[in-house]
């Protein structure tokens, strides 16, 4: 097995790290971290943006005849892994966009994919109700058909982008009474439909700010609330009552890619390159064997996040089954990324606990702030505990219960 990339592959890296240097400029820089996503961006961003898709490096895996190149995953993973590295999204992860194009209609795929290619059109996740918790199967939020379409009530939670973004991917209720993972079904809604209120929730994030490289470090979510919000049934994304399976599936798939692993080795990268670099006045973390080693196993696990992520591009790119890879990566890399965050924080000692503002924080309290964070790791696109049970029954094959 070779595990190097080709020489096509490098001299693309390089390209893209030699466009960064040249176009990417402090203004640039500054504007990213005060705008953060890429839904969300200020006027140097969005030409930075539209340089990049004239490149070619926006949606490359993506079919052409819905706005991408046709190209191949692990050329997107490549551009992908370069542009994260300074807050800029290109590969879609988090989108919805897997399960457009594995269960969209024509008429879908032709308007959201070019739409969130060019930035135009962004998702919010509307999964997460009040009551549920992780039990995402026992959602409340109902879908009632009336003719030609359906109307929707209910609420959700943790909508993060739902401020910003242009659409919500919902999963509603539509049979209740059939079994819990059935009766649901996955609709695409326009978040300017009559009836959408957005409410914010402010985040530990939010005083003081956390700083650009925070791992989930969002000072706002939201809770949504759906008051008769009349839709037509050609916002069904998949079949009537299989939203199950569709969401299941999209989140598998949206799970693989460069930016989803950097949410968990970025904190790895941060401490080791800060160590190169400074000490705690006499002390010289670089100096200590125990820090030392322990920077070696969290790099090594960090390198375990990586190939992980290459397996499953590889069998995607190969048209293999995927079934249980994209949840076995949501068990190593959040748990790794805890584990570094735990870590970081015992080499720090008091200095790692202050907080953006304080007085003597390092690195504008970075590390402080992704230890507020880390708990999310574990949670956010499905939990360990859920993923643990998946791997079991959809990997080693073992009954339930």
């Amino acid at each position: 097995m070779d595990f190097a990339y080709t020489t096509e592959q490098e001299n693309l890296r390089q390209e893209v790290q030699a466009f960064i240097s040249e176009n990417v400029t402090e203004e640039i820089r500054t504007e990213i971290e005060q705008f953060g996503s890429r839904q969300n961006r200020g006027s140097l961003t969005s030409g930075l943006y539209k340089k990049i898709s004239d490149m070619g490096w926006i949606g490359i895996s993506w079919p052409k005849e819905y706005g991408g190149q046709g190209g191949s995953r692990i050329d997107q993973y490549i551009v992908e892994e370069e542009f994260s590295r300074i807050g800029v999204q290109v590969g879609g992860a988090g989108s919805g966009a897997p399960a457009i194009l594995a269960a969209g209609t024509e008429e879908q795929k032709k308007y959201f994919l070019p739409g969130m290619i060019s930035g135009d059109i962004s998702f919010a996740l509307g999964f997460t109700e009040p009551q549920g918790g992780a039990d995402l199967a026992g959602l409340q939020c109902r879908a009632v058909r009336d003719g030609d379409d359906f109307v929707i009530n209910g609420q959700k939670m943790y909508t993060t982008a739902a401020h910003y973004a242009t659409h919500v991917y919902l999963m509603a209720r539509t049979d209740p009474d059939a079994p819990k993972h059935k009766g649901i079904s996955i609709f695409l809604i326009p978040m300017d439909t009559p009836g959408i209120t957005v409410r914010p929730l402010w985040t530990i994030q939010n005083e003081p700010k956390a700083p650009h490289k925070t791992t989930y470090g969002d000072d706002r979510t939201n809770e949504t609330f759906f008051e008769n919000v009349r839709i037509p049934a050609s916002a069904m994304l998949g079949e009537e009552n299989q939203g199950w399976y569709v969401g299941a599936m999209g989140l598998n798939l949206d799970r693989v890619g460069a930016s989803r692993y950097l949410l968990s080795v970025r904190r790895d990268e941060d401490i080791i390159n800060w160590t190169k670099e400074n000490s705690l006045g006499n002390y010289q973390l670089t100096d200590d064997p125990s820090v030392t080693d322990r920077l070696a196993d969290l790099w090594i696990d960090g390198q375990v996040c990586r190939l992980m992520t290459l397996r499953s591009m590889s069998m995607v790119e190969r048209g293999e089954t995927f079934t249980y890879e994209g949840s076995a990566e949501k068990i190593w890399a959040p748990e790794h990324g805890v584990r570094t965050t735990e870590s970081v924080s015992q080499m720090l000692g008091l200095y790692g606990q202050l907080l953006n503002g304080s007085e003597d924080n390092i690195e504008d309290g970075v590390f402080a702030h992704n230890l507020m964070g880390a708990f999310q790791s574990g949670i956010n696109h499905g939990s360990v505990q859920v993923m643990k049970d998946q791997v079991s029954r959809r990997g080693l094959g073992l009954p339930r219960g």
